[in-house]
């Protein structure tokens, strides 16, 4: 059976780019033993501007 290549290169590439995410504007601090970071409190306000004003209601 052939293998479907360009399938195969294309789950290879990330579908969601978090580089520019709003969450990482200023990371306050990060949870010891987990890693994850905590975002501070404008960075919360600007994603959930972001969201209200980009939601499709």
């Amino acid at each position: 059976m052939n293998k479907n290549k360009s399938k195969e290169k294309f789950m290879a590439n990330p579908i969601e780019r978090h580089d520019t995410a709003a969450w990482r504007g200023h990371i306050e601090n990060v949870k010891p033993q987990s890693n994850v970071p905590i975002p501070s409190e404008e960075s919360v306000q600007n994603a959930k501007e972001w969201v209200d004003t980009n939601s499709l209601s």
